[in-house]
């Protein structure tokens, strides 16, 4: 929902908007409210990488038999052209080294890749691709080769690629998650470093991918949302759909307790993954909690939902917003629906008048306070309204 107290700024990738609002989560003089970690991620004690070589063979064979995942859906990391892809089949061939691998391992033994995605499902697509094989375009050394596909290489080329050793840093699974973030964050791939949620779902297991898959998919969020979010390049319709049921489930005394939204998410992305915490049912009746939620804030706040109000513009969607109003509305059921008006007018009113719950969308949103004032007042409104 913008005010004109404040500039709204959008997020863009690769010089394009994103249509979610950049969130700060310090406020100008840098003062955070968070909680400081309790794991420092600089110390080397808690870093624990171990640096092996594979061969491609043998790496295109984990990834066969399912025991390495190459994190589906990751759509920033499988837009690679023809062209871009038949250059590293060429320099594989070539005998170029590599840029260095990273994976995750579970405690398991499952890998994770984390860095590296495009460059392992090229080589697999190629390899073993079947119906997503390719045939190699605009070589520019080995011209030979061009408009053709793996099988149609001489043996010796396709010993070649698969004897290629390739250098892996594989994190430990003792090392505890907020290492693995700092030295994720670090990861520099193709210019851009991953944000939080990207990692997130790297690191994630199937199990909690798809539920946060199926629930931004669903027409209520769309609708909500107003499709600006659909299958979002940086993955933040994965996000807020997390932040949602991450308060849905702790609340903001849970968020308190641990004062820091990665954490917070992190916590909630575990608790998908684990069917002792999360048994089948239970997923089915959070969805169902959600897409009730999502149906109501689009019914009732309509083009306003989870946007500042502005005049002559329509504004990004912003995270802090989408929290709490929709757990506000998801809490007061269809209630609301005879009050969308007054509903958006109180939002709107709000937003303009009150420059604490402002700040609190704005500027140090991860603070504990702050979600705290912006739950509050947002609760507030909605149990006024229904009160009449």
């Amino acid at each position: 929902m913008s005010s004109d107290l404040t500039e709204v700024r959008e997020e863009y990738f690769e010089n394009m908007p994103t249509h979610v609002e950049v969130e700060v989560f310090e406020d100008p003089e840098g003062t955070a409210e968070d909680k400081p970690s309790e794991i420092k991620p600089w110390d080397p004690e808690r870093i624990r990488v171990s640096t092996k070589q594979f061969s491609l063979r043998h790496v295109l064979d984990l990834i066969q038999e399912d025991d390495l995942d190459l994190a589906p859906d990751f759509q920033r990391n499988r837009v690679w052209s023809s062209h871009q892809k038949s250059r590293l089949i060429e320099s594989i061939l070539l005998q170029i080294p590599l840029p260095a691998f990273y994976f995750a391992e579970d405690p398991d033994g499952m890998l994770r890749a984390v860095d590296g995605l495009q460059r392992l499902s090229t080589v697999y697509s190629f390899v073993r691709g079947g119906d997503d094989a390719f045939t190699l375009r605009g070589m520019e050394y080995l011209h030979k080769w061009d408009g053709v596909t793996f099988a149609d290489l001489p043996a010796p080329l396709r010993r070649r690629l698969h004897n290629t050793q390739i250098v892996v840093h594989v994190i430990d699974p003792t090392t505890p998650p907020a290492v693995k973030y700092e030295i994720f964050r670090r990861i520099n791939t193709g210019g851009t470093p991953l944000n939080s949620q990207e990692i997130r779902h790297c690191m994630a297991k199937p199990r909690s991918r798809d539920f946060l898959k199926r629930c931004a998919a669903s027409e209520a969020f769309q609708g909500a949302t107003q499709g600006d979010l659909k299958d979002h390049i940086r993955m933040a319709d994965r996000e807020i759909v997390l932040r949602y049921l991450a308060f849905r489930r702790f609340d903001v005394d849970g968020y308190a307790e641990i004062g820091s939204m990665d954490s917070f998410l992190d916590r909630m992305s575990g608790d998908l993954e684990d069917p002792g915490l999360m048994p089948d049912e239970k997923l089915e009746e959070l969805f169902d909690n959600f897409e009730l939620a999502m149906a109501l804030c689009r019914d009732t706040l309509g083009e306003y939902a989870f946007r500042k109000f502005s005049s002559g513009r329509k504004n990004p969607i912003n995270r802090p917003l989408f929290e709490s109003w929709s757990i506000a509305i998801g809490e007061a059921g269809s209630r609301v629906l005879d009050c969308s008006e007054e509903l958006v007018e109180r939002a709107r009113d709000l937003e303009s008048s009150d420059t604490v719950y402002l700040d609190s969308i704005t500027t140090s949103t991860g603070g504990s306070r702050r979600v705290r004032t912006r739950f509050e007042r947002v609760r507030s409104e909605v149990r006024a309204v229904l009160r009449g």
